[in-house]
């Protein structure tokens, strides 16, 4: 507890990520007046500026190795280490224990100091040496800074981390002396040991066929930090690839996770053409609920799995041939892409089965819930204000809220100074996203961009886009196949048919031509919204309680406008054919809310076109002693093939993938040409004559020594 009454808690080292709750006690135990909950992330989303810097990291990582020697240096922010000495020391981590037991457990472990008492502020530059025998069984690790006044491995004291990394630069001497004969070995045994163990990749999820798909589908696939086209990283373990994504959700029994990379043309990048290919993993990298225990623990599990024995194969040795052969890239042949439905402006809904209308009532109603994951989407309509204040009879969405199952509650609306931006409340909780803009959270995922859109990423895959848009917010929900026949509300049932999309609640199902009456469409509308007892939402103002919480869950007094007038030219110019940019300009006296309308539409536009089903015909190898010209396996794709010099084409000497997901032709064969082969018949005979030349000889020198 500092002077100012504030209390100072240092966290433990975790295994997990996430809100991690707590309490204070200030005496001793007996009483905890105070709690709370702090944030634990990846290791990777720790920021730069909080750890300590290992100047050229590629050297430290790969110390020992042929022609890198010398000094290494650290550093770091002496200001968030208040001490005037500090000792540097080294930590490693490993997994121990049965793999898949109870008994398997990850540890970070104290294994020696670098400096003592050294001046907090300077640089820290030295020489490795090797490290005694005992030490040299952990090749991951990490560097802590931490005050003098601290016994050396004391847990719990103010530290300054660096990233967790591949400790080259402690290892022996045998593998200073040859490198990659020790990393060889160690390569190898890796190969004995994933021959042991549960086979993963036969519960991974396949990968999107394209890169558009990839970043569509936004409820299960995430931007690889490492390879990322938004934030133009440099895709160092896949350099033929332009961008890279995650499966966010683990697999189900093993806790693996999926990688797919896709080249600048939107092809994916495999293994099976190149080592720049995407690689799945047997420790998902962000790790997975409920966390603690190996392959789940954040990033490390991955470390150890994934990385340092990539790290052994392909990076220290040349023996990469091996680690792509356990980790082989996936295709997409089994990829189906998800299913889209959205909402916007004043607000009109496009659902699932590609039906339109707009519906502008006001309150609180189910957007979308299905009883085969107990999903619950929420939303919340508010009339809109015109510039200077005055209500129009209109309304928009002002507030989403989301479940599922057991998980934790998100609720998305909008706040702020100018009520355009984006608040976001966990369990009824205004979010903070000052350090960080992505949370794990139970049973779902969180991603925020800027203070205008957040992404929700449920646990069943489904995915929940919303963003703050002049007046309103939108949204775009992405569905798998598995909620066809599954889901109800105003987003219609997600079954491929349009004509059941006006569903009440009572299962009776309403014309499609509704769409042509707006006052029909009103009652429908009214039919979805919520009751008390399930709503989700937080009711924390005087004007949400008298309004939402106080009221009918949908205001029967309000009626909106259902025309909104002819098209002024103004309108016309912005809007084009966009019906729904036409109908909120007119009707809002704004040709800003009738622009974000208009951008909105073209997001969705934009996802359904990235999100059309594609054909894969899976991949193609070259014929033996022959080359192949195409990595693109799609519909419309053609590979060409060619043989060596000494051999001739037979079959089809090249291959269209076709609609319906066979190649055209013949499979190619390389046969020996007729000169060849006979060439190779001399050559194979003469051998012969030789061998028996050599075995006869030995006949007679051995009767010669007998007699």
């Amino acid at each position: 507890m500092d002077a100012r009454g504030r209390v100072h808690c240092v966290s433990p080292l975790l295994y997990e990520s996430g809100w991690i709750p707590f309490k204070v006690s200030l005496d001793g135990g007996k009483t905890f007046p105070g709690s709370g909950t702090w944030l634990a992330v990846h290791p990777s989303k720790v920021p730069d500026s909080d750890k300590s810097d290992m100047n050229n990291d590629t050297k430290w990582q790969y110390y020992g190795t042929p022609g890198v020697t010398g000094t290494l240096t650290l550093s770091w922010k002496s200001s968030l280490l208040p001490e005037p000495k500090v000792n540097i020391e080294l930590w490693g981590y490993q997994e121990t224990g049965q793999y898949y037991s109870e008994e398997w457990k990850g540890e970070w472990s104290y294994l020696y100091t670098l400096a003592r008492n050294f001046p907090n502020g300077e640089n820290f530059t030295f020489t490795p040496k090797p490290a005694e025998p005992r030490y040299q069984a952990w090749h991951v690790g990490a560097l802590r800074v931490s005050g003098s006044s601290h016994a050396d491995g004391e847990r719990d004291v103010p530290a300054i981390w660096s990233s967790e990394h591949a400790l080259a630069w402690h290892l022996g001497e045998d593998f200073r002396k040859d490198s990659a004969a020790w990393a060889t070995a160690k390569c190898m045994d890796w190969v004995a040991l994933e021959k042991q163990l549960p086979n993963f990749l036969a519960e991974i999820q396949d990968c999107p066929c394209t890169l558009a798909q990839a970043r569509a589908d936004t409820g299960r696939f995430f931007a690889d930090y490492g390879c990322d086209i938004e934030r133009n990283s440099v895709c160092t373990y896949h350099p033929e690839a332009v961008h890279c994504v995650r499966g966010i959700q683990p697999s189900p029994r093993y806790a693996s996770g999926q990688q797919c990379c896709y080249s600048s043309s939107g092809s994916q990048v495999l293994t099976e053409d190149t080592s720049s290919g995407s690689t799945p993993d047997r420790g998902h990298d962000w790790g997975s609920y409920p966390y603690g225990r190996p392959p789940r623990v954040p990033g490390l599990s991955h470390w150890v799995y994934d990385v340092i024995t990539f790290y052994y194969c392909c990076l220290w040795s040349h023996n990469c041939q091996h680690y792509l052969h356990l980790r082989p890239s996936s295709d997409c042949q089994t990829y189906q892409p998800p299913h889209l439905a959205s909402i916007f402006g004043d607000p009109h809904f496009l659902t699932f089965d590609g039906v339109h209308f707009t519906f502008n009532g006001r309150g609180e109603y189910v957007l979308a819930q299905s009883d085969l994951t107990e999903l619950m989407v929420q939303g919340r309509t508010r009339a809109a204000l015109t510039s200077s204040g005055a209500q129009v009879f209109a309304t928009g969405i002002s507030a989403v809220v989301v479940k599922e199952g057991t998980s934790d509650v998100v609720e998305a609306r909008l706040g702020g100074p100018t009520g355009k931006t984006l608040e976001v409340l966990l369990n009824q909780e205004v979010l903070n996203f000052s350090e960080q803009s992505w949370l794990d959270l139970k049973g779902m995922y969180l991603s925020m961009s800027g203070n205008q859109s957040v992404l929700v990423m449920l646990g069943s895959g489904a995915g929940v886009e919303i963003q703050a848009q002049e007046l309103f917010l939108s949204l775009n929900v992405l569905l798998s196949d598995k909620f066809v026949g599954r889901t109800q509300g105003l987003l219609g049932t997600l079954n491929k048919n349009a004509s059941d999309d006006f569903t009440l609640r009572n299962k009776t199902v309403l014309s499609p031509s509704i769409t042509s009456d707006p006052q029909e469409l009103f009652k429908f509308g009214a039919d979805w919204a919520i009751q008390n007892d399930s709503s989700l939402f937080t009711y924390d103002s005087p004007f949400l309680v008298d309004n939402y919480l106080q009221r009918p869950k949908h205001d029967p007094t309000f009626l909106p406008v259902f025309s909104p007038g002819s098209v002024t030219s103004q309108v016309a110019n912005l809007c084009g054919s966009d019906l729904f940019c036409q109908f909120d300009a007119l009707i809002t006296g704004s040709l800003d809310v009738g622009n974000a309308t208009k951008v909105a539409n073209e997001r969705h536009q934009q996802l359904l076109q990235s999100l059309q089903p594609v054909t894969s015909c899976g991949w193609l190898s070259a014929p033996e002693h022959g080359t192949k010209n195409g990595t693109t396996y799609l519909e419309g794709f053609t590979v060409k093939f060619d043989c060596v010099p000494g051999y001739t084409l037979k079959g089809s000497r090249e291959q269209t993938c076709q609609p319906d997901g066979q190649w055209s032709g013949i499979r190619p064969q390389c046969n020996p040409d007729s000169n060849h082969a006979v060439l190779l018949g001399i050559i194979f005979g003469m051998l012969i004559v030789v061998a028996l030349a050599f075995l006869g000889y030995m006949l007679m020198k051995r009767r010669k020594r007998r007699m």
